[in-house]
């Protein structure tokens, strides 16, 4: 008995397959798989691939991966982590794909976003016509800690702000791609990325070229070339601007700077010197005349914003308000991506376009509106409620997963400053399958396009972060806290989107 037993189990080992035990998720829209189990045409090719590989090999494949994020030394940082804060960025082998007609719409909506959202910021520190005719209240952006009131007046290169984006989308139930939230500070993932490319090149060779996905490769060349766009030197000098090694992000900011060979630095390397900024390097001095900052607003000088900042170079507002520097993204553009203007954008659009957003947002309260903090607070077992000014998944409350005294002293918090909290109901967002514990499992995903704005036009990389909610019924995926990513392919190997120029309104 025991022995055939032992041989059950040894024939499974062999024999089984990582989809055969494969179920879905309760009120989950499969990203694989149609609701009557046939696979979706745009992932057949990879099916068949998945088809042939066996158990062992995935193993070796997944193994293969994780050696590959540590030799590259692919690491973020995961606060509040009793074991480490130091991680290496999980990554599962199985890649997600979007089809040609999804992404068409996907390009077309973040175009129409970005093209709204810089609008908003130049009239916002201009004109403020948005705030005159009544579609956006005066508090609203007066009150958001992203405001800067050093930004009134001050004239950009070639009217950009939003320079890098990173728009995060979900898809729900219907099928559509909904927006979840614009990132248009200093966004994270672009390397992350082109990373998780280069490893699906390595563990599927072939495979990316045998099923016509999009060239992302070639994006931080298109980036550079967006970044050279919006000086007005012929051959300008860009850097990357890092709060140095011990920053969360440090690896993507010096990968970044390799992949568009262009020189990493920090505040202690550059220095004003009769209105125009400079580098420091072995040669000398050489002036720099494009900035991508990944460091704070209020750390980049500290004559004007933080007195105690060690990150940022004196006097470079003064540079910039001369308009003897670029910097990206400007100075003040986190006003366009709190999370309470987000529930203006759909406005926006209609406001400076004239057009219906192609994608929308998802339904949000605002705590500020007693109305609204009223359903909310009836509700809060239902809703994700956020600051309006938080980011990576923190300080947030998912109502399902609370207890009533978690949801008790969150309402407490709530109370003694409404304005600085939204809700959202929660969403069932789509999954994805994964190879966990030598099984496919479906995992809740979100996706993260970038885009870049240059003077010449927008470009939307045709790939994006896929992130992945590793923990079994989890719908938090933000890497910060211990989230995945996989690799995003984007069938059709031409975007007709890209380069599209901005209107003019």
């Amino acid at each position: 008995m025991i022995l055939a037993k032992l041989l059950l189990i040894s024939y499974m080992c062999f024999h089984s397959h990582p989809f055969d035990q494969y179920t879905f998720r309760e009120n989950s829209l499969d990203e694989m798989f149609t609701d009557t189990n046939q696979i979706k045409k745009h992932y057949q090719n990879l099916k068949t691939i998945l088809d042939k590989i066996h158990i062992e090999e995935l193993d070796k494949k997944e193994e293969l991966s994780s050696q590959l994020f540590i030799d590259q030394g692919v690491t973020f940082t995961v606060y509040e982590d009793k074991v480490g804060t130091e991680k290496i960025f999980p990554f599962d082998v199985i890649p997600r794909i979007i089809s040609a007609k999804e992404w068409d719409k996907i390009e077309r909506g973040i175009i129409q976003r970005i093209k709204a959202l810089n609008f908003f910021l130049k009239d916002t520190y201009h004109e403020k016509f948005i705030i005159k005719d009544g579609i956006i209240p005066v508090d609203q952006i007066m009150s958001s800690h992203n405001f800067l009131e050093e930004m009134n007046g001050l004239n950009v290169p070639f009217d950009i702000y939003n320079h890098i984006s990173g728009i995060d989308l979900i898809r729900d139930n219907d099928g559509e791609f909904y927006v979840l939230e614009d990132n248009l500070r200093t966004p994270s993932g672009l390397s992350y990325m082109l990373q998780n490319r280069e490893i699906s090149k390595r563990i599927f060779p072939g495979a990316v070229n045998a099923s016509k996905i999009s060239n992302i490769s070639n994006s931080p060349q298109i980036l550079y070339n967006h970044l050279q766009s919006i000086s007005k030197q012929s051959n300008p000098n860009v850097v990357l601007l890092t709060p140095g090694m011990l920053n969360s992000a440090y690896y993507e900011h010096a990968t970044l700077a390799r992949l568009m060979g262009i020189e990493l630095v920090e505040g202690q390397d550059l220095f004003v010197k009769d209105h125009f900024v400079y580098m420091k390097n072995i040669e000398g001095f050489k002036r720099v005349d494009v900035i991508y900052r990944r460091i704070d607003d209020d750390f980049l000088d500290p004559l004007v914003f933080n007195a105690n900042s060690k990150l940022g170079i004196s006097s470079i507002m003064s540079v910039y308000r001369k308009g003897n520097v670029a910097i990206v993204n400007a100075p003040g553009t986190g006003v366009a991506d709190d999370k309470a203007t987000y529930t203006y954008v759909p406005d926006m659009v209609k406001y400076y376009l004239n057009e219906e957003p192609i994608l929308n947002n998802i339904k949000t309260y605002k705590l500020g509106r007693p109305d609204e903090l009223e359903f909310t607070l009836k509700n809060m077992d239902k809703m994700v409620i956020k600051k309006t000014n938080g980011s990576g998944g923190y300080g947030m409350l998912i109502g399902k997963d609370a207890s009533d005294k978690e949801i008790d002293d969150y309402k407490k918090q709530i109370l003694l400053n409404p304005d600085g909290y939204i809700a959202q109901p929660i969403l069932n967002l789509s999954t994805a399958p994964c190879y966990i514990d030598r099984q496919f499992k479906p995992r809740c995903v979100d996706f993260r396009p970038f885009a870049f704005t240059g003077a010449n036009g927008i470009h939307v990389c045709p790939g994006g972060l896929t992130r992945v909610a590793l923990e079994e019924g989890s719908l938090v995926v933000n890497s910060s806290q211990g989230g995945g990513s996989k690799d995003t392919w984007v069938l059709n190997n031409y975007s007709k989107n890209s380069n599209v120029k901005q209107s003019s309104k």
